[in-house]
């Protein structure tokens, strides 16, 4: 009913957003005196304000159309490799390498199926794109997801990431970031244990909930205070029409952003005035990064809620991977297998969703790995966005990663 309720707001205030960005260009005008008064410039804003709260925003594009190596620039193109029902393998095919020919590292960037869509991580591939050769999954809003489609659960998850690498090949290295960090080891695991040639060199863990025991954030009281009936009760939903997904069952984006925004309400509200004052200033360089911002956090997918409520159990309610009772299609994982790929963890020191210590918690269950083959680096003052995006993870972070895979074959 929520879902309902939420899809028909949006369409009864489609109108008033027409005529708000009607108005907003008309009072924008450079022929409109009135655009270059107070009071022109205030009502614009207030519009703004109004238009950009009541948008349905789409999936963004990553718009990386080139890179830079060794001081040339090179054109850069995305080619979809291998196409699931609830998701895709994208690699970013650099010029001039599309066989391998700069004899970079393959790198598998692992995105979290959380609410927001792949292209969140566009600084991350941005970073990354000089020096490898980069996929990246790229998960599909489940109400696109037709009811003939079967469902995708958590089991999924994991064969989905075991078929990329299979695609990828032998020698490839992966890096995940916040919630697949615990698919993807297990995914390691169940490779090494095996003797899979597909094994990763090196898998990079960034600001994972491997153990969400330790120093617990809001979301992890949150999954600890309620059973798994109440997060079924409460947050689930069905597709409602026209959506191809129609009927199925999701935790819709829409919830989901409201809770971490609510995470950080004054920082929030305080981002949206000093938006509106910018605007009354003709600050447009401010206003445009607000824009472009709030563009990639508010376009927000639906997750199928198989997968989300098994999340939910095992790893914010069970510890499962932690404490060693997590399987996979009836097999027990055992990151203690993991004998021949490489594992850094990364964490932001103020970290609100996962926790400092929840990631590094991987070093100990890969206590099988010789010393020199792991590695973990805290990155001070960055909160969880930060560990991945921005100028921290640019200068500090990225650097760390590279230079890391490069150790380990790269």
């Amino acid at each position: 009913m929520i879902y309902h309720l939420h899809e028909f707001q949006k369409s009864a205030l489609t109108p008033l957003r027409f005529a708000a960005e009607a108005n907003q260009a008309l009072l924008r005008h450079p022929m409109n005196p009135v655009s270059y008064t107070p009071m022109g410039r205030a009502m614009a804003a207030s519009l703004e304000l109004f238009e950009s709260g009541t948008r349905h925003y789409q999936k963004p594009a990553f718009g990386l159309t080139s890179t830079t190596i060794d001081g040339e620039e090179v054109a850069v193109r995305e080619e979809v490799v291998v196409r699931k029902p609830f998701g895709q393998l994208k690699r970013f095919v650099r010029a001039g390498d599309e066989n391998g020919d700069f004899g970079h590292p393959r790198l598998l960037i692992v995105a979290p199926l959380s609410g927001h869509f792949a292209t969140l991580l566009r600084d991350t591939v941005r970073a990354m794109l000089p020096d490898h050769d980069v996929y990246i999954t790229d998960w599909r809003d489940a109400a696109m997801v037709p009811l003939m489609d079967g469902q995708f659960d958590l089991d999924d998850y994991i064969d989905y990431l075991l078929d990329f690498l299979a695609f990828i090949g032998p020698g490839c290295h992966a890096l995940a970031v916040c919630q697949p960090s615990v698919p993807l080891l297990a995914a390691v695991s169940f490779l090494s244990a095996v003797g899979d040639v597909t094994t990763p060199r090196s898998m990079t863990l960034m600001g994972g909930p491997i153990d969400t025991r330790i120093n617990p954030t809001t979301p992890n009281d949150l999954a600890q205070q309620h059973s798994l009936a109440w997060f079924e009760r409460t947050v689930i939903q069905r597709v409602p029409a026209p959506n191809p997904g129609f009927m199925r069952r999701v935790y819709p984006g829409f919830i989901q952003l409201t809770g971490f925004m609510t995470m950080n309400l004054d920082r929030h509200v305080g981002a949206h005035m000093r938006l509106y004052h910018n605007l009354l200033r003709g600050d447009g360089d401010s206003a445009d990064q607000h824009r472009a911002f709030y563009d990639e956090y508010r376009a927000v997918m639906d997750l199928p809620a198989e997968y989300y409520l098994q999340t939910v159990h095992k790893v914010f309610q069970e510890h499962q991977l932690a404490v060693g009772t997590f399987h996979h299609r009836g097999e027990l994982i055992d990151p203690g297998a993991v004998t021949d790929c490489a594992l850094m963890t990364v964490e932001g020191g103020k970290d609100d969703i996962s926790g400092v210590g929840q990631t590094r918690a991987a070093q100990d269950l890969c206590h099988a790995l010789p010393d020199d083959m792991r590695e973990h680096w805290e990155q001070a003052d960055v909160g969880h966005y930060g560990v991945f995006n921005g100028r921290r993870w640019r200068q500090e972070i990225a650097p760390r990663v590279k230079a890391f895979i490069a150790r380990h074959g790269g």
